[in-house]
């Protein structure tokens, strides 16, 4: 084998050594049914084709690669948004390994999760056992102030009482009355990571609130709330409070897992790191108003914060792009009486010399693009301020007032008359689109590469090139650090999207003396 101690290959290009391809083509000839060449490229040929996409788009029973998450990878997110917090899975533990690893996979960093895990005898006899001994361990173990429970499938299957359960795991004593439990039922098989990312939250205002309304008054601790929902990029959570601190704002970000998402490597393992504090959380309905970054993700959250904190819950939409971040700065301004100051005055002048910079490079390209409800229509938003066309736009798990609101915003702008807004899709539909409608590009989360692979596989002018904005992004490093929101996001959302359209465009004009009449120094 051509492998030694003294020159480490990678997979590729290790892989194509010429006893590697011997081994790989003994394996196809001696161990696989494999069907001939010829009859793969018939099959694929035909994937490509309007016959294909019409039984594509037909299909009922059956998801392929839907663009979502399940709601326990959503709970186990906010959890680790509250200072010194232990996400706790009541479940299987392979349900767990699962989100440990697929935030580890995007952060590049331990992720800080615990499961109780459930085997046959608790799917039979019920988990409350594994309950009993899981929250007495973990506390000892791990020492949190505060464990936040959700579930998996197997949990919600039974029918386990999270709420019965810990409270007989405090009666009996395996953890202090008085220790802090907000709990969520987060049933894997309906909504998506969105929807258990708002369970959690509301489980955890519910736990610390609900019953400690006396006393409480709307406005009385001169504050606003933000509760960002299901958010991945760190730099989001920085620009907040960068934003809220010029203005010179009182605010309180709930849920906020920014430093335990981000650990320096000093020689100290932090398990836990920031995050919102319980007293934050329990001051929140003194608050002048909450503000959701998320409007559309969060409709459980709303409901509680409206009918118990009775607070104003003042509309906004996701600050993606130039006009929502205009319309989140004023509304805030309006609630606090604080003026926007010069400097994001100033940030907003910078990101409107960029747009006007780049914006030939980016008029009429066509983008079709894919995640959830809010970060879908926000980057939509600010593609048309770009004069940009969103062309396919797919969100597995959104609801009919979304689509018709999507709608509405397409058709208000020249950019989108040509839109069309996919709702229960999945990327296998969206896959079909890229061959019988091509768009220019591809805007999603690192899934997207497999579209944009089967794309060159038909040929070079049927390659659907993707752009790495969203969640999760696995096979790029430190895009998670980076910025959506606000005036800041928007240039790093601009620098991304037209330099991955001139980087395209050096690839089409990169042919010496055919194509080269276009490769220029300049653009």
């Amino acid at each position: 084998m051509t492998q030694t101690a003294e020159k480490i290959k990678p997979g590729y290009p290790l892989f194509l050594d010429e006893d590697y391809q011997a081994s790989i083509t003994n394996k196809r000839e001696l161990s696989e049914e494999r069907v001939d060449q010829a009859k793969l490229d018939e099959i694929f040929e035909w994937t490509t084709t309007k016959e294909y996409q019409d039984l594509n788009f037909a299909r009922e029973s059956l998801t392929i690669n839907p663009a979502k998450a399940c709601q326990p990878l959503g709970a186990v997110l906010c959890a680790l948004g509250f200072e010194k917090t232990l996400p706790y899975v009541h479940g299987s533990q392979g349900c767990v390994a699962y989100f440990r690893t697929y935030f580890n996979r995007h952060f590049k960093e331990p992720i800080a999760c615990v499961s109780d895990s459930m085997t046959e005898d608790a799917a039979v006899f019920g988990g409350q056992k594994n309950m009993f001994d899981g929250l007495e361990n973990a506390k000892a173990l791990y020492k949190p102030e505060m464990i936040a429970v959700s579930t998996t499938c197997m949990a919600e299957v039974i029918g386990d009482d999270l709420n019965a359960f810990i409270g007989n795991s405090k009666k009996e004593g395996h953890i202090p009355a008085e220790f802090p439990t907000p709990f969520a039922h987060t049933p894997s098989f309906v909504g998506s990571h969105t929807t258990g990312w708002d369970n959690m939250f509301e489980g955890t205002i519910r736990y610390f609130t609900l019953n400690e309304m006396e006393g409480k008054e709307v406005g009385s601790n001169g504050k606003i709330n933000i509760v960002p929902g299901f958010e991945t990029y760190l730099g989001n959570f920085r620009v907040m409070h960068r934003m809220m601190q010029e203005m010179g704002v009182d605010y309180t970000l709930l849920s906020d897992p920014t430093d335990v998402l981000d650990t320096p490597a000093d020689g100290e393992y932090r398990m836990y790191d920031g995050g919102t504090k319980i007293d934050e959380i329990k001051d929140a309905p003194n608050a002048i108003d909450t503000l959701l970054l998320q409007p559309w993700q969060l409709p459980k959250t709303k409901k509680f914060i409206d009918t118990t904190w009775h607070q104003p819950l003042s509309k906004i939409a996701i600050p993606m792009g130039l006009e929502w971040t205009d319309d989140f700065l004023m509304k805030v301004s309006e609630l606090t009486g604080k003026e926007i100051p010069a400097s994001l005055a100033k940030e907003r002048g910078r990101l409107v010399d960029m747009m006007t910079d780049s914006h030939q490079w980016l008029h009429g390209k066509s983008f079709a693009l894919y995640g959830d409800a809010d970060f879908v229509m926000g980057l939509s938003k600010f593609l048309l301020e770009l004069g940009a066309e969103p062309k396919h736009i797919l969100c597995n798990h959104a609801n009919k007032r979304w689509k018709k609101a999507m709608e509405a915003m397409l058709a208000d702008s020249p950019y989108g008359q040509n839109s069309t807004v996919y709702m229960s899709k999945d990327l296998w539909h969206l896959r079909s689109l890229c061959f019988t409608d091509k768009p220019d590009f591809l805007i999603g989360n690192s899934y997207g590469k497999f579209i944009q692979r089967d794309t060159l596989k038909k040929g070079k002018a049927h390659e659907v090139p993707l752009i790495r904005i969203g969640f999760p992004i696995f096979d790029r490093h430190h895009l998670h650090r980076m910025t959506t929101l606000g005036y800041e996001g928007a240039m790093y959302m601009l620098t991304t999207l037209v330099n991955a359209v001139l980087e395209q465009l050096d690839k089409e004009t990169n042919e010496m003396g055919v194509t080269d009449f276009g490769y220029d120094l300049v653009r």
